[in-house]
């Protein structure tokens, strides 16, 4: 049985898209669950878009987000160089065989003539000028030094016709296409060329990238056939949306996968999110791990139609992973959020995280729910009016004012006694239990929201500052109201 050898082509020219990881996870999903190898191959051959640093950014993307590649540039499989720039004379030696096959053909044509050719609309479509040149005027051509390109030579009928894993039969006129440029005339091949030659030279007999290149692939394979290589499969993925009308798109800034980690997503949520974004999986959980994902992936379920990126469902499924941490992990992946606030190393980060863990969705929420925590001082006391509860500013003052009487010879500063004393307190005074807790938590904190209770807040700010805090409220409320 023949191995299933599926690859990752990105070009280095910036950030890791969500759609180009999402590619790259449906490549490696697919060769994992056939138990196959999955390649990560580097396309480089656009130089002028070449950004520093960005082939370090997709390997450390691929390893954040588990993705483990079999073979790659650091790691030979046998198929090397997996670099296009570093196989430059391959391309050049397989475009020359082309031409022998009649595949391809040289041109001559300068820039002016190209131009020439253009429509009103600036659109042009080269018209197979150099085809017609004899073999002896092609050598003295080149052995003149003339500049050229190779240009493929597309049948001007009939009709191309392949069978996508997705989309189902394709068939494109032979017309329609057009004679693209395979090497330019710096000898650098285009990615129509480097991608037929890789391929197949690297092995890899199932080819997953996006819907854009559905119509153009009989381009490909009409160079498959002239070689006479074996085509591949195709597996053709359909866009992700920001809405209904628009792609998510680099080019407008949307957002790529070290933005979302910056925001304080976890690598695995997003990975999960993304692996839905045109996928469904049979069971209706939407939680998976990427074994499981490896497991349940099939071609069944990847859809025709553009997914929307949603990230406020995203948020959520990041929040599900957040909520099954224990304190220790999320310790460990919040210290750069708790680092970044205003209580850096004054506040016992494990007792915070047992009150954020099923209270926080991304990680950069954590600085605004606890810098209340050092900025307390004058706020609008108007937060203790609250219509559904019943409870006024009098009232408030009342209720805080009995609980420092219960509080200040308190001994035992635990969430548990203090929840248990105020409770007895709501019973004698005939009161709802919110009548006092809600007033106890503002009194304390200063703030509407906060990443836990009343008592909760009083035993993570110890009875000295408590009960300073409760004692400033009160004045507050006895100013308002005098």
């Amino acid at each position: 049985m023949t191995t299933v050898r599926t690859r990752f082509a990105p070009s280095p020219t910036g950030f890791m898209h969500i759609g180009n990881l999402r590619t790259c996870l449906y490549a490696y999903l697919f060769a994992k669950q056939a138990g196959g190898k999955f390649i990560l191959r580097i396309e480089d051959t656009d130089q002028e878009r070449y950004v520093e640093g960005a082939v370090d950014l997709i390997y450390r993307t691929l390893k954040t987000a588990g993705i483990e590649h079999d073979e790659g540039p650091d790691k030979d499989g046998g198929y090397g160089p997996y670099i296009q720039s570093e196989r430059k004379d391959i391309y050049l030696k397989y475009a020359k065989e082309l031409v022998e096959k009649g595949g391809a053909y040289y041109c001559f044509c300068t820039k002016e003539r190209l131009d020439s050719l253009k429509d009103d609309k600036g659109i042009a479509k080269y018209d197979k000028h150099c085809l017609s040149l004899s073999k002896e005027e092609v050598q003295r051509r080149l052995d003149a030094g003339e500049p050229y390109v190779i240009r493929q030579n597309i049948p001007t009928e009939g009709v191309s016709e392949y069978d996508d894993m997705v989309f189902g039969h394709i068939s494109v006129p032979n017309e329609d296409m057009e004679d693209n440029i395979l090497i330019k005339s710096d000898g650098m091949p285009t990615y129509n060329f480097a991608n037929v030659v890789d391929d197949h030279l690297m092995a890899i007999n199932y080819v997953i990238r996006g819907v854009e290149y559905l119509s153009s692939t009989p381009k490909y394979n009409l160079m498959y056939d002239a070689f006479g290589w074996e085509r591949p499969h195709y597996m053709h993925l359909s866009p992700i949306m920001k809405d209904a009308q628009r792609k998510l798109s680099k080019r407008y800034g949307d957002a790529n996968f070290e933005d979302f980690l910056a925001k304080g997503y976890l690598p695995e949520a997003i990975v999960n999110y993304i692996a839905l974004l045109g996928w469904s999986p049979k069971g209706n959980e939407e939680k998976l791990s990427m074994a499981q994902l490896v497991e349940q992936f099939d071609v069944e379920g990847i859809s025709k139609s553009p997914s929307i990126f949603d990230e406020a469902k995203m948020r959520w499924l990041n929040g599900e992973y957040i909520k099954e941490m224990s304190v220790e992990k999320f310790v460990e992946v919040a210290k750069p959020y708790f680092d970044k606030s205003k209580i850096a190393g004054k506040y016992d980060y494990s007792a915070l995280a047992k009150l954020l863990i099923p209270r926080v969705e991304i990680l950069s929420e954590i600085p605004d729910k606890v810098n209340f925590l050092e900025e307390f001082g004058e706020y609008d006391v108007e937060m203790f009016e609250h219509k559904k509860m019943k409870i006024t500013k009098e009232m408030a003052l009342a209720n805080l004012k009995e609980i420092e009487k219960v509080y200040e010879n308190e001994s035992v500063w635990t969430d548990e006694n203090l929840k248990a004393k105020a409770s007895e307190l709501a019973e004698k005074l005939a009161c709802k239990s919110g009548q006092i807790f809600l007033p106890l938590r503002l009194a304390l904190t200063g703030v509407a929201s906060t990443p836990g209770g009343a008592t909760e807040m009083a035993e993570l700010l110890g009875k000295n500052e408590s009960m300073a805090r409760l004692r400033f409220s009160i004045g507050l409320l006895e100013k308002a109201l005098a």
